[in-house]
Parts: C-alpha cells; structure tokens; sequence
C-alpha cells in the first residue's frame, strides 16, 4: 500500500463499470476513500457492494446524472460530508456515438457533448473549493486517442474529446498555484487510432497517454 494515498478521498464519476471501476477498486486498494457515481442506481449499487466485499476502507455510492449541474453538486457535498473533505477527482464518465455527421440528431449531439464534456466541467468547477481548502488536490480527466486523432464517424465523439484535452489544458494554468494537479489520460477507443497523444511531458500509461501538469 502507497502510504501518500491512505486515507485520501476520491470522487470517481461513471465508477460502476468498466474504466471507472478498475479505477475505484485500484484506489480502494490503495486505502483511498472513495465516492463512486453513475446513472443507473442499481448497477451502482452492485458496484459498491462488490468495492465493499473486496476491501476493508471506506466507500460510498451516489446516483448522479453528470449532466445535471446540480448533481454534480451536491456529488460533491456528499463526498466532503461524508469523508472529511475531497483530494481526488476522477471524470470518467462518458458515452460513445459513432455516425457520419449528416446522422447524428441534434439531442444526440448535445447529450453526448452534456456528458463527456459539460459533466467534467460541472465536476472541476464544484471540487475545486473542496481542494482549495485541503491544500491542493488531483484532478484526472479520462478522455481518449480519439481526441488527438480524428475518424470517419467520429465527429461527435471527436469534438467532445477534442474539447475535453483543450479544457484538462486549461485548467492546469488555472489551478496549478492552487496545489491542486491535473492529467488526463487517452486509453484507446475501439476502433484503432495511431499514433498516441503528441508528445509533449507525456507519461505511458498502458495503451494510453497521460498529459501531466508541471508542478508550479
């Protein structure tokens, strides 16, 4: 056990499943507290239940649409209310939509864009006062291979993507003096993409890139 992550606190959005998940339960295994999110609250349920029965630290479940902002909100809340405070953001939540731009429909659009671009935005703007007041804190942004190289029928999901790598970008200048880091990592979307993100303070992380911020 990394000694640095006991008894820190982490918020892991779309942590019922998948990506999200493996994230929460590393972490869980790490000693971190945890707070997990995701839309469907059974899943979620199954989720915590499955972090519970695997380790023995502190772990919470909250059904959260992220692209609501105000259960980005009070996701926030319950995490420092529950633990004491927030050291740790995880935006993992996010959906995939894979057609030709002439297909795509208008709700189509603005709910993959609410989701895996405006959610993370929701998320960063609530935790940061939280971070603030621990010192600093650790903001990873999962975003994708998808949003460094464009595909045939990706338009929607590229320009969330895109987006996502520009704000992550952003926000290190932001919040850099603050104490609180940034990285966002590009795993690899299901239709192969090469090459990897562009090179530029990268750090290998699996079959993905993670862009780090300097410290100030």
């Amino acid at each position: 056990m990394k000694t640095e992550l006991k008894d820190k606190v982490a918020v892991v959005t779309g942590g019922s499943r998948g990506i999200g998940f493996a994230i929460a339960d590393r972490l869980a295994a790490e000693g971190v507290k945890v707070v997990v999110c995701a839309r469907n609250p059974k899943r979620l349920k199954q989720a915590v239940q499955q972090l519970t029965e695997r380790h023995a630290n502190s772990l919470s479940g909250l059904a959260v649409d992220v692209r609501r902002y105000e259960d980005c909100r009070q996701l926030m809340k319950h995490a420092a209310e529950t633990f004491g405070g927030i050291d740790i953001l995880v935006n993992n939540a996010g959906v995939g939509l894979f057609k030709p731009v002439d297909q795509i429909t208008p709700q189509e659009w603005d709910e993959l864009l609410a989701t895996n671009l405006s959610g993370v935005f929701y998320c960063v703007r609530e935790v940061v006062p939280w971070m603030r007041k621990r010192g600093g804190g650790y903001i990873f942004n999962i975003s994708s291979l998808a949003g460094v190289n464009p595909f045939k029928g990706g338009a929607a999901y590229n320009a969330s993507k895109f987006g996502l790598n520009g704000f992550s970008e952003a926000i290190m200048q932001d919040l850099r003096y603050d104490g609180i880091r940034s990285a966002t990592s590009c795993p690899e979307v299901s239709i192969r993409i090469s090459p990897a993100c562009p090179a530029r303070s990268h750090a290998r992380v699996g079959n993905s890139r993670a862009r780090i911020s300097p410290r100030p």
